[in-house]
């Protein structure tokens, strides 16, 4: 008798484990509203992308995903306006770049100009910087997102503690690969739904 209660423990246990399994697509996510809002800063996503060498739909899928275009909100965790900045980090990496001291303050982040440029800006940082090497543009694209939301170091550690042997790995993948090996690697289950999303409100844009 108990034996056949360990088995049934056991089929239970497994059941609920196959189900707990996060999958990146729920809830649903559509971009249609978030577009729409955030297609009124086009113009000044064209300038910012023409300034840091990004696609300004790029930019705005950014902006539709992380604000849904609004240059007022701050999160949680203290992350402000249109692409939600946050000074200490973000904020302060892009003024060390610029040469500037300190950091910006939550009304300049609140500047739709000002924080499109910062937030393009730094993705620039990123793809020029830690993320240099990257060839395939799309992979590009996708590991910028994902170290925007969650940091380049932990991307690259799921690949390799060495960057250069890392970056060797992702250049053997193509966009769909490294997709994957973010939904099997990443420690951040938000890390491959957040490329999805903005992969969704791309299409969307386009």
């Amino acid at each position: 008798m108990k034996f056949r209660w360990l088995i049934v423990l056991f089929i239970l246990l497994a059941g609920c484990s196959s189900k707990s399994k996060y999958d990146y697509r729920n809830p649903p996510y559509d971009p249609t509203v978030p577009v729409q809002h955030s297609m009124q800063w086009m113009p000044v996503s064209q300038k910012a992308g023409a300034a840091w060498g990004l696609d300004p739909k790029f930019i705005t899928a950014i902006i539709a995903v992380e604000s849904g275009g609004n240059p007022n909100v701050v999160s949680k965790s203290n992350a402000v306006g249109l692409m939600q900045l946050k000074a200490s980090t973000a904020g302060r990496e892009v003024y060390r770049y610029m040469g500037w001291k300190g950091e910006p303050s939550t009304s300049e982040l609140k500047n739709p100009e000002r924080n499109i440029s910062m937030g393009t800006a730094y993705f620039s940082i990123l793809e020029h910087g830690i993320l240099a090497g990257i060839k395939d543009p799309e992979v590009m694209q996708y590991a910028l997102v994902v170290s925007y939301a969650n940091g380049a170091g932990a991307l690259l550690r799921t690949f390799s503690s060495d960057r250069k042997e890392a970056i060797d790995e992702i250049n053997d993948m193509n966009k769909e690969e490294f997709f994957q090996h973010v939904v099997n690697n990443h420690p951040s289950p938000q890390a491959p739904r957040y490329i999805w999303k903005v992969q969704k409100a791309m299409d969307a844009i386009n």
